[in-house]
Formats: C-alpha cells, structure tokens, sequence
C-alpha cells in the first residue's frame, strides 16, 4: 500500500497528459500510486498512460467508460483507493516537486482536516504563465468563504483516506444529511468539488496552505470555459444549500448567500437591486455566531461587505478600501471588474431571483 494514491482522471487529453505524469514521477516524496481512470479517450491517452505504466510499476490504469460524470469517474477511483491520503490531480496540470510533501506537512499542521489545498500558478495550453490562483488559507478562513465560493483549488487538494472511508465520503452527494430528504442536493457534474468540498468546510474539515502546488492550465477546453452559465447555476445551488445546512446545524436565521457570491469571478444581479447592506448585516451576524469571531472571518466578511453594492462608484471605492489591507485573492478583483464591465458585449453576466430569509 502507497501513502499516497493519486486519482487522475482523463478522456481524451493527449496533448498534456505526459508533462502531468512526468510531474507526479518527478515528486521529491516517492511513496505513491498513480491511479489513472481513463473515461473512454478515444484520442490514445489510454495508451500513453499505459506505456507509462509497462516503465514505472507505481502507474496504474483502470477505465471507466460507463463512469456518470466526472463525479462518477472519481468515486470510481475512491472505490478502488488503499492508501492513507488520496490525492487529486488533473490531466493537464503540472504539479511543482515538493507539492506531496508540503501537503503532508499540511496535514500536520492542521491534524483535524479532511481536504488540504494550496495556492497555484496558471498557465496557457503552451505553458506560459498568466498569472496566481490564490486562496483563502486557514481553515476559518475556509469555512466562511465555502458558503460563497469554492474554498479549495480542487486540482490541488488532497484527503485524508481514512476519514474518506469513516465518513463515507463520495462526489456529488449530500453528505451532511442535515436538510429534509426532498430538498437534499445531488452533483454528478460541474461543480462537484464545490459541493464535496463545501460540505467538508462547514464541519471545519478543510484548509488551505500558503505554497503553490501545482501550474493550473487554463485552455478553451476547462468546463469554466464551455459550460460557463451552466456552471454558475449549480453552483448558486450549491451555496444555497450550503447556508441552508450551515444555518439549520447552527440554529441560525436562514440567509440567501446569492448576493455575496463571486462564483466564476462574477456578480450576481440579484433582481436588479443596487444595494444588499441590509442583507448583509444578516449574514454577518449569522455567520459571525456559527463560526465565532477571528481575523480570519473577518477578513472573508470585509470582502462580503465591499460586495453588499452593486452601484458601481460605490462598489469600486468599496473595493479600494479593502484592497489597501487586503490581498485579493483568486476571483475577488474578477468579479469587481466584471460587474463594471457586464455592459460590454460579450461579457459574462447572470441574473438571478432573490430568495426570502
């Protein structure tokens, strides 16, 4: 049995599938397994993954043809995982040498969590650098920007694989059980990791490191390209879900968590409404006695607040404000700037309705 088992689904990514590999074999920590779950490539990644194995014998490839979904495909590989953490990576990302052994060392940092996550650099389909995907890091942190957000890079996380088997953890389910049965989610596809993810931050079981882990390649075939609008709406669900689960295990007032969203790096418009302060008190106040005061939520809550705006003078300097003793993390200065662009033809925007307290 390896540490470390690492799922890495594929179909039909060729054109970047050996620079993955190679960055897995190339881990200062060597007590690890490649699982590759092949989703029926047609295009010889099977192949190549396969001639990786007949080299290394830490490389395995299983297909998963029938798999639903890539929620179905990576429940698949946790089914046939034995390892003592498990770790996710994608076809078309880089992992950064020391990226195992600075997860492990964020597993002892914060012995409590399930899901360890890191910050990123992205990259084009040629490999040049386009900037930071940063995340919140801590797990307060964590778990207040969860009910907004995706709070973990899901290319960068890891699991601790005992509580995976203890609290029967899978993609795409309601693990929380906490809402009334008829009302309970299910994510095969889109934002599945979000879901899982968010879940396991509420219960504070979540955090993310300070280093980099990995390149993030960005290219016309991420689903946050193809099936941008799609994917803001279930994660609008999701978030919705989430406070529902947060307020109900807490036995707090329910708020509606759309207008302080920033999935994708948007804003929603919230029955065209310009102004949530109000609302905002709300969830502060929520929020603040579910999880307790601390810098850490603090800081998640200046965000939330310099958001409460959708007036763009009013939301630009708010924003000014927050960025003069803060560091805007992954999608936070997007989603200002996207707002102040939505005019433009082209530009993503999405309109949803307000749901009642």
């Amino acid at each position: 049995m390896a540490q470390i088992d690492i799922l890495l689904p594929v179909k039909n990514g060729k054109d970047f599938l050996a620079e993955s590999i190679d960055s897995i074999i190339a881990q200062t920590h060597t007590d690890w397994r490649l699982l590759v779950l092949d989703h029926g490539s047609t295009d010889g990644s099977r192949e190549m993954a396969e001639d990786y194995r007949r080299r290394d014998p830490r490389v395995e490839v299983h297909s998963f043809p029938q798999a639903v979904g890539l929620a179905g495909l990576l429940n698949c590989g946790l089914e046939i995982a034995d390892c003592e953490f498990v770790m996710r990576h994608d076809a078309d990302d880089i992992c950064y040498p020391d990226r195992m052994a600075l997860a492990l060392a964020g597993f002892a940092q914060y012995p409590d969590c399930v899901a360890i996550g890191g910050q990123a650099d992205v990259i084009d389909a040629s490999g040049k650098l386009l900037g930071e995907m940063l995340m919140p890091v801590g797990s307060a942190r964590v778990t207040a920007a969860s009910l907004f957000r995706n709070p973990i890079a899901h290319p960068t996380a890891m699991l601790r694989f005992a509580a995976v088997k203890q609290m029967g953890i899978r993609y795409g389910i309601d693990l929380l059980r906490v809402l009334p049965e008829d009302q309970r989610l299910e994510v095969p596809a889109l934002a599945e990791d979000y879901f899982l993810f968010g879940q396991l931050a509420i219960l504070g079981k979540c955090a993310n490191i300070p280093h980099k882990l990995i390149r993030y390649r960005w290219h016309g075939n991420n689903v946050s390209a193809t099936r941008f609008d799609d994917q803001m709406a279930v994660s609008l669900d999701i978030s919705r879900s989430l406070a529902r689960s947060f307020c109900i295990m807490h036995q707090l007032p329910w708020f509606d968590p759309a207008p302080f969203c920033n999935h994708g790096g948007i804003l929603l418009d919230v029955d065209g409404r310009g102004n949530f302060d109000a609302e905002y008190e709300r969830m502060a106040d929520a929020v603040t006695r579910g999880l307790g005061d601390s810098e850490e939520l603090r800081r998640e809550l200046r965000y939330r607040k310099a958001i409460a705006t959708r007036r763009e003078a009013s939301l630009l300097w708010r924003f000014h404000r927050f960025r003069a003793d803060n560091t805007p993390e992954a999608g936070e200065w997007t989603a200002i700037r996207s707002w102040l662009l939505r005019r433009f033809p082209g530009r993503p925007r999405m309109s949803v309705a307000g749901l009642p307290a």
